[in-house]
């Protein structure tokens, strides 16, 4: 089998000349459409790739039934990290489409995380969560260690951490979750 580098300069001594239109021939041959999808859904959704990709900052919280949540629990799984409060107006216009997200992809590795940055601590948390019938897992963060940790600057704020544990993506400001851009964006990371 040929190297890449052999193949070029059997290319250049076969095809004289004919080296730089094969090198854009390469170029223009389009990408796979679901990598299309995934790129047009970045951007439709607002999302930001971090340069350099950086390894998720791993944290310790409890939940408002005082159990441990840890974001090591979810290795190998796509993390829907998403920083909030109850006073947030925007934060409960999108809360109800994480929940149809979290319903819809739970079962094929999506865990979506909500991160409370309620000062209150589960008093207040806990009624909201019962309010809006949230089931995905909720962590407080009273003294906004975890937000620091993300320097999240305001809420809502979500990061994607991918199957490999880096924080693939970041979207500050509320977003429809479950739309169909949405979908897709999803579908593509868990593949």
């Amino acid at each position: 089998m040929a190297t890449p580098e052999r193949a070029l300069y059997t290319a250049r001594v076969i095809f004289p000349g004919v080296i730089l239109p094969l090198a854009l021939l390469v170029l223009l041959i389009p990408a796979p459409a679901d990598a299309r999808d995934a790129r047009e859904a970045v951007q439709a959704l607002g999302l930001v790739q971090p340069n350099p990709v950086q390894a998720a900052k791993s944290f310790e919280v409890e939940t408002p039934d005082k159990q441990l949540l840890r974001l090591s629990e979810f290795k190998g799984k796509v993390v829907f990290l998403n920083f909030w409060a109850t006073w947030c107006k925007p934060c409960e216009e999108e809360m109800p489409s994480m929940q149809r997200l979290y319903e819809r992809y739970k079962s094929q590795g999506l865990v979506v995380l909500a991160i409370s940055a309620d000062t209150g601590g589960a008093a207040q948390v806990a009624p909201y969560l019962k309010r809006h019938n949230l089931t995905f897992p909720v962590g407080l963060d009273p003294k906004a260690s975890v937000s620091s940790l993300y320097g999240v600057w305001s809420v809502p704020s979500t990061f994607i951490i991918d199957k490999r544990g880096n924080r693939a993506y970041f979207a500050n400001g509320p977003r429809e979750w479950d739309g169909p851009t949405a979908r897709a964006f999803f579908e593509s990371l868990l593949q």
